[in-house]
Protein backbone atom coordinates (compact mmCIF):
# COMPACT_ATOMS: atom_id res chain seq x y z
CA UNK A 1 0.00 0.00 0.00
CA UNK A 2 1.01 3.35 -0.91
CA UNK A 3 1.09 6.08 1.66
CA UNK A 4 -0.97 9.08 1.47
CA UNK A 5 1.75 11.13 1.46
CA UNK A 6 2.60 9.23 -1.96
CA UNK A 7 -0.71 9.10 -3.63
CA UNK A 8 -2.45 12.01 -6.09
CA UNK A 9 -5.76 12.00 -4.15
CA UNK A 10 -8.26 14.53 -6.40
CA UNK A 11 -9.37 14.27 -10.17
CA UNK A 12 -7.66 17.77 -10.21
CA UNK A 13 -4.02 16.82 -9.50
CA UNK A 14 -5.24 13.58 -12.21
CA UNK A 15 -6.32 16.08 -14.51
CA UNK A 16 -3.19 18.19 -14.13
CA UNK A 17 -1.03 15.63 -14.55
CA UNK A 18 -2.69 14.09 -17.66
CA UNK A 19 -2.79 17.44 -19.68
CA UNK A 20 0.16 19.45 -18.47
CA UNK A 21 2.54 16.33 -18.03
CA UNK A 22 4.45 14.40 -20.96
CA UNK A 23 3.76 11.41 -21.65
CA UNK A 24 5.39 7.86 -22.59
CA UNK A 25 3.52 4.63 -23.31
CA UNK A 26 4.39 0.87 -23.88
CA UNK A 27 2.04 -2.41 -24.51
CA UNK A 28 0.74 -2.42 -20.62
CA UNK A 29 0.68 1.15 -19.66
CA UNK A 30 1.09 4.87 -20.71
CA UNK A 31 2.52 6.67 -18.10
CA UNK A 32 1.69 10.77 -17.60
CA UNK A 33 4.59 12.53 -15.38
CA UNK A 34 4.64 16.32 -14.30
CA UNK A 35 7.34 17.59 -12.01
CA UNK A 36 5.68 20.71 -9.71
CA UNK A 37 6.31 23.90 -9.36
CA UNK A 38 4.98 26.43 -6.81
CA UNK A 39 3.03 25.83 -3.85
CA UNK A 40 3.32 21.66 -4.98
CA UNK A 41 6.85 21.42 -5.26
CA UNK A 42 7.32 23.34 -1.60
CA UNK A 43 5.33 20.61 0.07
CA UNK A 44 6.35 17.67 -1.58
CA UNK A 45 7.52 15.16 0.37
CA UNK A 46 8.06 12.72 -2.25
CA UNK A 47 6.82 11.38 -5.61
CA UNK A 48 2.94 11.24 -6.01
CA UNK A 49 0.96 8.11 -8.02
CA UNK A 50 -2.22 7.85 -9.37
CA UNK A 51 -3.22 4.76 -10.73
CA UNK A 52 -6.02 4.67 -13.59
CA UNK A 53 -7.51 0.73 -14.49
CA UNK A 54 -10.68 0.72 -16.26
CA UNK A 55 -12.85 -1.94 -16.75
CA UNK A 56 -11.43 -2.62 -20.47
CA UNK A 57 -8.41 -4.17 -18.24
CA UNK A 58 -10.64 -7.22 -16.52
CA UNK A 59 -13.55 -7.37 -14.14
CA UNK A 60 -13.12 -6.11 -10.72
CA UNK A 61 -10.99 -9.26 -9.24
CA UNK A 62 -8.26 -8.78 -12.34
CA UNK A 63 -8.40 -5.05 -11.51
CA UNK A 64 -7.60 -5.43 -8.35
CA UNK A 65 -4.80 -7.31 -8.77
CA UNK A 66 -3.37 -5.53 -11.57
CA UNK A 67 -3.49 -2.43 -9.18
CA UNK A 68 -1.99 -4.35 -6.45
CA UNK A 69 0.97 -5.27 -9.12
CA UNK A 70 1.20 -1.30 -9.74
CA UNK A 71 1.29 0.17 -6.55
CA UNK A 72 4.11 -2.46 -6.07
CA UNK A 73 6.01 -1.34 -9.03
CA UNK A 74 5.49 2.30 -7.82
CA UNK A 75 6.93 1.81 -3.93
CA UNK A 76 10.13 0.20 -5.95
CA UNK A 77 10.18 3.34 -8.07
CA UNK A 78 10.04 6.25 -5.15
CA UNK A 79 13.92 6.19 -5.07
CA UNK A 80 14.42 7.02 -8.44
CA UNK A 81 12.16 9.53 -8.89
CA UNK A 82 12.68 13.71 -8.20
CA UNK A 83 10.58 14.64 -5.09
CA UNK A 84 8.26 16.74 -6.98
CA UNK A 85 7.10 14.09 -9.62
CA UNK A 86 3.35 13.59 -10.14
CA UNK A 87 3.01 10.22 -11.68
CA UNK A 88 -0.22 8.57 -13.30
CA UNK A 89 -0.28 5.40 -14.97
CA UNK A 90 -2.86 4.35 -16.69
CA UNK A 91 -3.54 0.49 -17.43
CA UNK A 92 -4.11 -0.92 -20.67
CA UNK A 93 -6.01 -4.26 -21.14
CA UNK A 94 -2.70 -6.23 -21.45
CA UNK A 95 -1.65 -5.54 -18.32
CA UNK A 96 -4.69 -7.85 -16.94
CA UNK A 97 -1.99 -10.67 -17.94
CA UNK A 98 1.33 -9.33 -17.55
CA UNK A 99 3.61 -10.00 -14.57
CA UNK A 100 4.66 -7.74 -11.96
CA UNK A 101 8.25 -7.73 -13.52
CA UNK A 102 7.09 -6.87 -16.85
CA UNK A 103 4.94 -4.01 -15.70
CA UNK A 104 7.83 -2.50 -13.83
CA UNK A 105 10.57 -2.86 -16.93
CA UNK A 106 7.08 -1.11 -19.06
CA UNK A 107 7.05 1.54 -16.40
CA UNK A 108 10.98 2.06 -16.21
CA UNK A 109 11.03 2.17 -20.28
CA UNK A 110 8.39 5.07 -20.52
CA UNK A 111 10.27 6.95 -17.56
CA UNK A 112 13.60 6.59 -19.23
CA UNK A 113 11.88 8.52 -22.40
CA UNK A 114 12.68 11.54 -20.31
CA UNK A 115 15.70 12.83 -19.17
CA UNK A 116 15.06 13.50 -14.90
Amino acid sequence: MLPAQHKLTSPRQFRRTIKDGRRAGTRTVVVHMRINGGEDAIAATGPRFGLIVSKAVGNAVVRHRTSRRLRHVCMDLMADLPVTADVVIRALPASAEATSDRLARDIRKALAKWDM
